[in-house]
């Protein structure tokens, strides 16, 4: 343990309380690219503590990053305990996991300088009057944890983010792509972003109209992570379960979608790859849903403690907050047909490829409604133009037992979701 860490656990004994302390230490830094100019580069560091106690059966939690005043925090999260909430769960206990740091290979800041000069000379290459933007993020953070009742955890993490995005403005049309990847063994891959990025624009370079009604659409990757992987981490964690919120709630053994989506968590691979969640419990792979039947939820310890059942090492924060339900990797299980097998079998359709926002959606009823950002009409299997001021809508339980198929190749989106191209035979689509 950190002497940080150490301090904490000892001023928590003397009170006489178990507490839990979590460590936090990263440092980024940003190289950004605004309208084809570097447009800043800095790096920041930061550390802090987050701490709970379980004092007369109650729950207290404070944090802060200010590691200079240790007493004045235990202080705190006893005075919120006070107040808090009745324990039904138990700390984390025995646990001793540590996660070896990776050796990354290392771009420097010059060279990831140069790189991003190279993108926005290359987009230009395909239209001068795209205005690029590009940003690198270098991070790495490490994490550690303990408890008074002898867990001890820590991982390190090391990653670049890369994105590129183009604005292309014509008269009242205004056209942005873009393209994202994290990676954490090796480099960035400018080559894929810019192959990416042209796809797009050469898909949207002609203009497409639909007339409103219903139609198959196919979700990319991208657009499958932020309308429908939202969807099912809200219905699938043990939190809305429990408080009877998720219409999955009573269905687990059902036969709820088409046989075609199996959908998992897989915690061992990909950036986010971890052995250990946030409250010190070890992670595993999970399989919520198998060919279409529901086979388990996901659980933190204090909503697992309320249903009277087991953590399922799912309790996960966001900085220095308190734990909450979250999934480390979703995956779903490709298909057995090509992309373009999928376009091509299309006779008059939509593809869904980035989305104005998170949507307007009903997340605990399943459904869903998008504008799209960017999307592209189908006609006889050819994509023939991007579509403007379109919407689509539907419920993922008709979509998904209205499956075509799912592609066979998948891709990471944000090193967080692994996904195919995701085909449905009928969703609302309404244009204007």
């Amino acid at each position: 343990m950190n002497q940080t860490i150490e301090k904490l656990i000892d001023l928590a004994r003397r009170r006489g309380v178990e507490a839990e302390v979590y460590y936090q230490d990263s440092q980024n830094t940003n190289i950004d690219f605004a309208n084809n100019r570097l447009k800043s580069l800095q790096t920041k560091a930061t550390a802090g503590v987050a701490l709970r106690v379980i004092a007369d059966g109650k729950l207290g939690f404070a944090s802060s990053s200010d590691l200079s005043r240790l007493e004045e925090l235990v202080d705190s999260a006893l005075a919120t305990a006070a107040i808090g909430d009745r324990v039904e769960f138990s700390l984390a206990e025995n646990t001793k996991i540590t996660s070896e740091a990776t050796n990354t290979p290392s771009s420097s800041t010059e060279e990831l300088v140069e790189m991003g000069n190279q993108l926005v000379a290359q987009v230009h290459e395909y239209n001068a009057d795209i205005l690029v933007d590009v940003d690198f993020s270098v991070r790495s953070s490490t994490v550690e944890l303990a408890t008074t009742t002898g867990a001890v955890a820590q991982r390190h993490n090391q990653s670049i983010s890369s994105s590129l995005s183009g604005n292309l403005v014509r008269g009242e049309d205004f056209l942005q792509a873009f393209a994202f990847d994290v990676t954490k063994d090796s480099q960035p891959k400018p080559d894929q972003l810019l192959q990416k990025l042209l796809e797009k624009y050469q898909r949207a370079e002609q203009a497409a109209t639909i007339t409103s009604g219903s139609y198959p659409v196919l979700f990319t990757p991208l657009a499958a992570a932020f309308t429908l992987g939202s969807l099912f981490k809200t219905i699938l964690s043990g939190q809305a379960v429990l408080q009877k919120a998720s219409p999955l709630a009573d269905k687990l053994e059902q036969q709820v979608f088409d046989r075609k989506l199996t959908l998992k968590e897989d915690p061992q691979i990909g950036v986010n790859a971890c052995d250990v969640d946030d409250e010190g419990i070890p992670t595993s792979q999970k399989v919520f849903i198998d060919q279409g039947i529901i086979k388990q939820f996901y659980w933190d310890l204090l909503w697992a403690a309320r249903a009277k059942t087991q953590s399922t090492g799912n309790g996960f924060r966001g900085g220095l907050s308190r734990p909450n339900p979250s999934v480390v990797n979703m995956c779903v299980s490709p298909g057995s047909t090509t992309v373009d097998e999928l376009i091509a079998g299309m006779k008059e359709g939509v593809i869904v490829d980035q989305v104005l926002g998170a949507g307007q959606s009903n997340q605990l009823a399943g459904e869903f409604s998008v504008n799209l950002d960017l999307g592209y009409k189908v006609e006889n299997g050819k994509i023939v133009g991007r579509l403007k001021n379109t919407m689509v809508a539907g419920n993922i339980f008709d979509a998904f037992n209205n499956l075509v198929d799912l592609s066979q190749e998948a891709d990471w989106v944000g090193g967080g979701s692994n996904l195919p191209h995701i085909l449905f035979a009928q969703l609302g689509v309404a244009s204007k």
